[in-house]
């Protein structure tokens, strides 16, 4: 697959997705959304690697859509002639498209963890509230830029945010347009950690990578199928699925190789997931 908006490389049981277009400040056109899901679904769907990490490069992470994206259409109803119900259905649809890009990123066996620096903006953010964990440089900063430019956030943002951070300081943030540095974004738990900076993160984001990597992928997968079907759902639900879960799955090779390894002080080695049907 030829990318425009990725570097991709793989070490250690990490895949490292990167953001490459830094004098755009990483801004979201419209092959990024078809590259990202494709990349994210091809290594879960092969078992390429145990953790997606995403980054980027620059001074910002990412500064949300390329202004370019409204200009050439993407967002305009195109096809079904003139009646206004049918084209309002064709955005309908495509906006769907997009939302699934960063859908995918749950949707994943693996855990995705996001490296940021600098700005957080707009789309940007709608990407990393999707990622299981997310580490930000100090002078990190996340922002709803959609108020600011008169549209309301649509890739997600308004929906997850308040699932991963205070209901209240989603709210302020997607009614004022405002910033919300690093520093507050990990105080309200939205970010598990600051660095301070951006050689400092990457590194640090690149070893907590690996520890994940380290562990039985099952049970990895396991516990991201059950912290997001517990965010949505009720407490006995989720016990319930975990319950169905482990009499499914469970088997006790990888907790056997687990206790050996420790009781041998040396790293356990498990098998990778099988790639999927």
């Amino acid at each position: 697959m030829s990318l425009t908006c990725f570097d991709v490389r793989y070490e250690d049981g990490v895949a490292h997705l990167r953001l490459n277009r830094p004098e755009r400040k990483n801004s979201l056109i419209p092959s990024f959304w078809a590259e990202l899901r494709t990349l994210v679904e091809e290594i879960d769907r092969e078992a390429r690697a145990r953790v997606i990490v995403i980054s980027s490069t620059g001074r910002h992470f990412c500064a949300g859509l390329d202004l370019g994206v409204f200009d050439g259409g993407m967002f305009r109803a195109s096809g079904g002639g003139d009646e206004p119900g049918r084209k309002r259905a064709v955005l309908y649809q495509g906006i769907r498209l997009l939302q699934e890009t960063f859908t995918a990123l749950e949707r994943a066996r693996v855990p995705v963890i996001a490296a940021i620096q600098g700005g957080c903006v707009g789309a940007g953010l709608g990407m990393v509230s999707a990622c299981d964990l997310r580490y930000a440089t100090r002078d990190a900063f996340f922002l709803v830029q959609e108020t600011n430019i008169g549209i309301t956030a649509e890739v997600g943002q308004l929906q997850r945010l308040p699932k991963v951070m205070p209901e209240g300081v989603a709210r302020e943030m997607a009614y004022r347009g405002m910033r919300l540095p690093a520093a507050r974004a990990e105080s309200v738990g939205f970010v598990n950690a600051v660095f301070d900076d951006h050689e400092a993160l990457l590194t640090g984001v690149s070893e907590i990578a690996r520890e994940i990597a380290a562990k039985s992928p099952l049970a990895v997968w396991g516990s991201k199928h059950s912290l997001n079907h517990a965010r949505d759902h009720a407490v006995d639900d989720g016990l319930d699925l975990v319950a169905l879960w482990q009499a499914g799955m469970y088997h006790p090779d990888d907790c056997l190789e687990s206790l050996s390894a420790q009781r041998e002080q040396r790293a356990p080695a498990f098998e990778d997931l099988r790639p999927a049907p």
